[in-house]
């Protein structure tokens, strides 16, 4: 767990994050699979929402099956317009793919929109307290404005997280995040 100044730049941060994040993913190549045993720790939620791994980002698919294994519809996010929240496509692990408008995996248009109880959203840095760095382009934290009442779990490597993370006001926070080592709710 490393310690940020106010200081810390988030551009900065998110540039070091990436190279964090690409180094845990080739030391541990099956950290997904450990994270995806807890997933019975995970709160209840009928229809979840999971997504398709870019570059080093911690692969869901093990997680994926794992829910639906467990009888838990799943979807995926669907970026539709760039600056609008992401929509949620019903969604199988067996069923194809095609790009989005950011270039993203996502079920085809036919799939049935629905709206998630449970949002996995992977993420560059965690903190203790749910705070939570991506990318950068807002998809997630527009989304999670649109749908307050959904849990939201960040789905990471343990090494990613962080002492405090600097959040401006349109962060939304996590409800808790899920790694190899385990579920940990926020307090």
């Amino acid at each position: 767990m490393r310690y940020l100044s106010p200081m810390t730049d988030k551009h900065e941060l998110r540039a070091a994050m990436r190279a964090t994040r690409k180094r845990l993913a080739g030391l541990d190549p099956e950290a997904h699979l450990r994270a995806a045993g807890h997933a019975d720790d995970l709160p209840p939620g009928e229809i979840v929402a999971v997504y398709r791994a870019i570059g080093s980002e911690l692969d869901a698919d093990a997680l994926a099956m794992a829910l639906a294994g467990a009888g838990r519809t799943l979807c995926l996010p669907v970026v539709v317009e760039r600056d609008a929240p992401m929509i949620f496509r019903r969604w199988s692990p067996d069923e194809p793919l095609e790009l989005d408008e950011a270039g993203v995996p996502a079920p085809f248009p036919l799939a049935a929109t629905v709206a998630p109880d449970l949002i996995v959203t992977p993420l560059l840095a965690f903190d203790a307290a749910g705070g939570r760095l991506g990318q950068g382009g807002g998809y997630y934290d527009r989304t999670f404005a649109a749908l307050p009442d959904a849990i939201r779990i960040g789905f990471a490597y343990a090494g990613q997280q962080h002492e405090n993370l600097p959040l401006e006001p349109h962060d939304i926070r996590l409800h808790g995040v899920l790694t190899e080592t385990g579920y940990r709710a926020v307090p």
